[in-house]
């Protein structure tokens, strides 16, 4: 599996996987520390919060379905171990220690701002490079 895969990618095909990886990893930080904060979290307007928190575990979750198909199609293995997670993150992973809706927000924003950059990486990476790896990653409306 994957030899198609391969065989259209302009760049280091094993070097792509690997940065997948990392992506990969920093999605299931990401849904983690969405889902956890949505179950944690105190303070004003908890309600929303929990449901905002909700829905972008679910778009996390997603997103590392997608990555998943894509290390396959391109012959790698997605990471298979929680553990290594840790390992191979862009972007870490903040603990809600203090379940205030402040502090949660702050943490989740400055997660996302991480894959915002992560992102636009791989996208600089994969330009005319592997036209699959980037479809899936830049938005139709190119925001």
């Amino acid at each position: 599996m994957g030899t198609f895969g391969r065989k259209i990618v302009d760049t280091d095909v094993e070097d792509l996987v690997k940065i997948l990886n990392k992506a990969f990893s920093d999605e299931w930080l990401a849904y983690y520390q969405y889902w956890i904060g949505s179950k944690i979290v105190r303070g004003p307007n908890k309600e929303a919060v929990i449901a905002e928190l909700t829905l972008h575990a679910t778009e996390e979750l997603g997103h590392a379905v997608l990555l998943t198909t894509r290390i396959i199609q391109l012959g790698g293995t997605p990471v298979t171990k929680p553990q290594d997670w840790y390992k191979l993150t862009n972007c870490g992973y903040d603990a809600p220690d203090d379940p205030y809706v402040i502090k949660v927000l702050e943490q989740n924003i400055k997660g996302e701002q991480c894959a915002i950059k992560s992102y636009n990486s791989l996208l600089k990476k994969t330009r005319d490079k592997d036209p699959v790896t980037y479809r899936a990653w830049d938005p139709p409306d190119g925001s």
